[in-house]
């Protein structure tokens, strides 16, 4: 009898919990208790990827390079960084078809434009004008898929334009290219074209591959392209700038869009278009921290009807795609 308590509280245990009893030691009860669910832990990697990718922005600042350099070092160390998870994971990052070459060529012409312009936005200006102003490409988006399905923009996206255009007129303090402000605006409206221009056909024509995939060939072809422009200013830097650069291109670029494509597997589309806004928001907040730069009453007004008109874009597209989605399962 002196065995009965112990099996009517081996009884009692949930299945996982009674192949833990035993001589086991307590930390493996304890960490039992504190694992997160699969889905909070990947809303938490989301989360630190799109403060990473906001913290990006600070480095146009903090790394003594013009924006071409920091381009060239940024590819470099995350397309190495990529090429070394794929080594330790044994990943298959071949591509498929010859003609993909040719895509991913011209993904990473994108790439590289939007990559020097959006450090170039901040470095001329501010870096929550130049977030900001990247944050026009959601209803770019709109504007440029057409083209690809032939479906032309709704009255609601119109309405969303005419936001982004209140928006980006009231960042302007005028229209004048010798004003700060007003050169980061249009290199970071450039940013923002390249960049959607960039997504639309990555999705239409290169998306039956992974996005770490998609990265690591669009990082080298940014690298080749931008490599033989490189300055001579790189190699006069002190350790502490290189540590910048490195930081940089690993745990600011290839660890945050790691994150993100993780995060696409738990989380719906609507969720992560929702989150990945919140980096405006992140940019904007670290740079006051680590920079100082407080943004403008305009910029803030301004940003605000941009941010919400991205929002709100992002989740109807979000939303769309899923419906889209499920037409086509239901059908099949």
């Amino acid at each position: 009898m002196a065995g009965a308590p112990e099996a009517s509280r081996r009884l009692r245990l949930s299945p996982a919990r009674r192949i833990k009893a035993g001589p086991l030691p307590a930390f493996f009860f304890w960490r039992e208790h504190v694992r997160l669910d699969t889905r909070q832990s990947s809303l938490i990697q989301l989360h630190i990827g799109i403060l990473l990718l906001g913290g990006t922005a600070l480095f146009s600042k903090l790394i003594a390079l013009p924006a071409l350099d920091i381009t060239v070092w940024r590819s470099l160390f995350a397309g190495l960084a990529l090429l070394g998870l794929f080594l330790l994971t044994r990943f298959d990052f071949r591509l498929h078809r010859s003609r993909d070459y040719a895509i991913v060529l011209g993904l990473g012409v994108l790439f590289a434009v939007h990559w020097l312009t959006y450090f170039h936005a901040m470095q001329v200006s501010t870096v929550a004008v130049g977030i900001v102003a990247l944050f026009t490409f959601p209803v770019i988006t709109v504007f440029i898929e057409p083209f690809f399905h032939g479906e032309p923009p709704r009255l609601v996206d119109l309405a969303g334009a005419l936001a982004v255009v209140a928006g980006v007129y009231l960042m302007v303090p005028e229209f004048s290219l010798n004003n700060a402000t007003t050169q980061g605006v249009l290199w970071g409206l450039l940013s923002a074209f390249t960049y959607a221009l960039r997504n639309v056909i990555q999705r239409h024509r290169f998306r039956h591959y992974p996005g770490k995939t998609a990265m690591f060939y669009q990082v080298l072809v940014v690298l080749a392209l931008t490599a033989p422009f490189l300055g001579g200013g790189s190699f006069e830097l002190g350790p502490g700038q290189w540590a910048l650069i490195v930081l940089l291109g690993i745990v600011f670029t290839a660890l945050p869009h790691t994150l993100f494509a993780n995060a696409l597997v738990h989380h719906s589309a609507v969720s992560v278009s929702l989150i990945n806004c919140l980096q405006v928001v992140y940019a904007t907040v670290l740079a006051a921290l680590v920079l100082s730069e407080l943004p403008g009453s305009s910029t803030i007004v301004g940003g605000a009807l941009i941010v919400g008109a991205a929002a709100f874009e992002s989740v109807r597209s979000a939303k769309a795609q899923s419906q889209t989605t499920r037409e086509q399962e239901a059908s099949s």
